[in-house]
């Protein structure tokens, strides 16, 4: 082989010996760096800040990065879009904002931690209204039903029980024994079982007949549940007779139903439900006439476009949002 061709199959290693060093360095800084990410929220432009209410399921992207790069607002308007491997912390990223009924957006942001709101103006529909008048949205409220517990008296109970015993005889150490260890004593008891449901409420024993102040209730007590009922008595005299007393009570639970008035700010409702809420619908009169529309678990309505988030205190708050062709009066 010619040293001429030597020099080449030389320079030709090289390259590629360059060339993969090259790229295991760019991999090792990749892997190295951490991922960059871009948050904020999603409202719509208004001068009334009021008015300003979150946008749900608008599509966010990076539009000058190479790799693709999406996700969508949720429904209190939060974004969070995770950046590709390589953007580094500051450098500048275009946001590009795009949701049916508002016109497109573009936000210069940063890779970092800073929080961006992003204000999307509505596309009017008035020229379209003018040849189809709009549909007008009143006397809107919102009707719920809730379980409600409460506690009703299905009965009561009395019973009588006695301690058989023989008074003025030594214990010698064999229980059961009075008090002071000095007579034999006795034990009578009850139980008692309200039923399935059932809870027993405000019991009360005595002694009613014999040597009572010779007695003692050494125990009252009721299941976890109230159910049933334990009751046991010493008596270190004559035998004695007690007295067992007690309310029967139910819990009842019923579907309640509530009522409430959602608060209107532009083009959109808000309500939220307190936990339990079920059974959610809309009343509400349109062009007048008086219409019920179920709010069903896929928050679907004609004339408006409804989403919903679970507050930290798990009740649920209720956004909906007018579609073209509709107004609030």
């Amino acid at each position: 082989m010619s040293g001429k061709w030597k020099v080449v199959r030389w320079v030709a290693l090289v390259a590629v010996l360059g060339g993969g060093l090259v790229a295991a360095y760019l991999i090792h800084l990749r892997r190295k760096s951490p991922v960059m990410s871009v948050q904020g929220a999603v409202i719509r432009q208004d001068a009334d800040v009021r008015k300003e209410t979150p946008i749900a399921n608008v599509e966010i992207s990076a539009a000058n990065v190479f790799a693709a790069s999406r996700c969508k607002s949720d429904s209190s308007g939060f974004f969070w879009l995770d950046l590709p491997a390589g953007i580094a912390p500051g450098q500048s990223v275009t946001l590009l904002f795009l949701h049916q009924g508002y016109q497109s957006l573009e936000l210069n942001a940063t890779a970092g931690d800073k929080v961006y709101v992003a204000r999307m103006v509505p596309i009017s529909h008035e020229a379209s209204a003018a040849h189809h008048p709009d549909m007008v949205i009143s006397n809107v409220n919102v009707r719920y039903s809730i379980k409600s517990t409460s506690e009703a008296n299905v009965g009561s109970v009395v019973k009588t029980f006695q301690a058989v015993n023989i008074g003025n005889v030594p214990c010698n150490g064999r229980g059961p024994c009075s008090p002071d260890g000095k007579w034999k004593a006795a034990t009578g008891s009850i139980s008692l079982d309200a039923g399935q449901g059932n809870e027993f409420r405000n019991a009360r024993v005595s002694c009613i007949a014999g040597p009572c102040p010779f007695t003692k209730i050494e125990s009252q007590n009721f299941s976890h549940d109230g159910r049933t009922l334990d009751v046991s008595a010493l008596d270190w005299s004559d035998t004695a007779t007690f007295l067992l007393e007690a309310e029967v009570d139910r819990l009842m639970v019923r579907d309640t139903g509530r009522e409430s008035y959602p608060v209107t700010f532009g083009e959109a409702l808000n309500f939220t439900l307190p936990v339990g809420a079920e059974g959610v619908f809309i009343e509400a009169e349109m062009n007048g006439t008086p219409i019920v529309f179920p709010l069903g678990p896929d928050l679907l309505l004609s004339w408006a476009e409804c989403n919903t988030r679970v507050n930290n205190d798990r009740t649920r708050a209720y956004r909906c949002a007018l579609k073209p062709g509709y107004r609030f009066q």
